[in-house]
């Protein structure tokens, strides 16, 4: 299927290694020049590394996302180098590293970085965006939730209160985008194998006594067949194909939406 992105460029933020990259490499499949945002330096190698089947299609730009004016200064360059942006894709997001249930094991100074990095970085990174979508009168947002922020996972609070945060943001900025003709999206994926899901079985592994301790595959995978009626892990690549149809035209009616790729964790109307 031909979703029309050839030549368009889409930013994608935390593009080094997941979901953001996953995303980044159909993007490139669909036609679309891609930049790769990361804080982590290793995002030019990752970029260099897709430029070898992807050639003068592929950037990279190492920004941290909490530096509101880091922000403002990427979205500035990254138009000046292509002229405009078409896409941001926002893929970025931390956990609080501990197993918070209760909530109660943690303690107050665990919320802030998660904060920090997961509604203050969505924010900045919102604020930078918006103003070059709205003045070009087109573009897509998309967002990367969790349906923790749908439940209330008690397997990590801060991170599940910063994705409720994010769901709510995005329904606020569809609502303001929508006459720039600007659509605002969020994915909620399910349980994903990326290196967040794995810090989530590291801090319930790491309190639990040692005779009760069990590998991650086999905590993970008695979790994913107790909770998701499909019955299987979700990929970093299920999660890209939705996103490719977001943001293409075929999606032109589409804003204002959190939708699950999660093998029916959630299911709503």
């Amino acid at each position: 299927m031909d979703l029309g992105l050839q030549n368009q460029l889409a930013i994608v933020v935390g593009g080094a290694r997941g979901i953001g990259l996953a995303t980044a490499q159909l993007l490139l499949e669909e036609g679309a020049k891609v930049e790769l945002w990361d804080y982590a330096q290793s995002v030019h190698q990752t970029a260099e590394e897709l430029q070898a089947s992807f050639p003068n299609r592929v950037s990279a730009r190492q920004v941290n996302i909490v530096d509101a004016e880091a922000c403002t200064s990427a979205v500035e360059a990254a138009a000046g180098a292509h002229g405009r942006i078409d896409h941001l894709i926002l893929a970025a997001a931390i956990g609080s590293g501990k197993f918070g249930f209760p909530f109660t094991n943690l303690k107050p100074a665990d919320w802030h970085r998660v904060i920090e990095v997961n509604i203050l970085g969505t924010a900045n990174i919102a604020h930078a965006i918006a103003p070059r979508l709205i003045e070009q009168r087109s573009g897509t947002l998309t967002l990367l939730g969790s349906v923790a922020g749908q439940i209330g996972s008690q397997t990590d609070p801060p991170y599940s209160a910063s994705k409720a945060a994010n769901i709510n943001f995005m329904q606020c900025m569809a609502k303001d985008l929508a006459p720039y003709d600007v659509r605002v999206n969020l994915i909620n994926p399910g349980m994903v194998q990326t290196d967040l899901n794995r810090s989530v079985w590291q801090g319930w592994h790491d309190q639990q006594p040692i005779d009760q301790r069990r590998s991650y595959e086999d905590w993970a995978g008695e979790k994913v067949r107790k909770v998701i009626p499909l019955g299987r892990w979700q990929t970093a690549e299920d999660i890209a194909n939705v996103i490719a149809f977001l943001i293409s035209p075929r999606a032109r009616n589409i804003t204002g939406q959190a939708i699950n790729v999660d093998g029916g964790f959630v299911m709503h109307c």
